[in-house]
């Protein structure tokens, strides 16, 4: 656990140091204004070993944008995790993307489908993060002037190399700390991610497998059609999960 905190910490102070030229506008870094409940997560949910590591891609503007948890939405990580910790103002904050942390009344949609999902099938969110953790790989949320989600595959080239190599290297770092079984992708660039990492060093990963599931994002037709169900048939056709039941 103290292993990823200090492996946050250093990822937060690395990406402040990057600049981002327009069409960003505003960058967020929850790693470092919503540092309290991010290491509060990582101290409950973290710690040791987990066979199943989920990765997403970055934050969501109404999720860890304003709680510091990936895929956090307010709801349940207040409510299930029973995490709520304090979350500062960051330094330049977007007018249509203000952070009011857990006072936060807008959903997420594609947390409160992923966590929905765990409580469903787990019941608590102690039993969930017993064997499982949830990780974002990047930690930065872009945004263009018009308040509009610039994604990291978005950015130009010269700017995604630095970006890319820090946080594919804490990815390999909290890899290698958690030594999970299986490694999944929330989304195919999380999986393109995941499989660039394990393939620079594979003696390293134990032999970990990697596959990917569905993004909750409304943006994706199919997760707008029982993404919940598709997902656990996923999971479970993969050997990640046993059937319910």
């Amino acid at each position: 656990m103290e292993t990823l905190i200090t492996l946050s910490r250093e990822l937060a102070i690395a990406v402040d140091r990057l600049r981002f030229l327009p069409p960003t506008s505003v960058v967020y870094n929850p790693l470092a204004y919503a540092r309290d409940s991010y290491e509060t997560y990582l101290r409950r949910c973290g710690s040791g070993r987990r066979r199943v590591l989920f990765w997403g891609m970055n934050p969501g503007p109404w999720g860890m944008a304003q709680t510091g948890i990936p895929f956090g939405e307010v709801g349940f990580v207040r409510d299930w995790m029973g995490i709520e910790s304090r979350v500062a103002k960051p330094a330049h904050e977007h007018p249509k993307r203000p952070i009011d942390g857990f006072a936060c009344r807008r959903s997420e949609v594609s947390g409160r489908r992923l966590w929905g999902l765990m409580k469903a099938r787990f019941g608590s969110a102690s039993a969930f993060f017993a064997d499982h953790l949830v990780m974002n790989w990047c930690p930065l949320l872009f945004m263009e002037q018009s308040g509009r989600n610039r994604t990291p595959d978005k950015l130009p080239g010269f700017e995604r190399a630095k970006l890319y190599q820090l946080c594919d290297d804490h990815m390999a770092a909290v890899i290698r700390a958690v030594r999970p079984v299986w490694i999944i992708g929330v989304g195919k660039f999380a999986l393109d991610r995941i499989r660039q990492v394990l393939d620079s060093d594979p003696a390293s990963f134990h032999g970990a497998q990697s596959a990917a599931i569905l993004h909750p994002s409304p943006a994706s037709p199919k997760a707008n059609h029982d993404w919940a169900g598709l997902t656990e048939n996923t999971l479970v056709e993969l050997g990640v999960w046993g059937k319910s039941g």
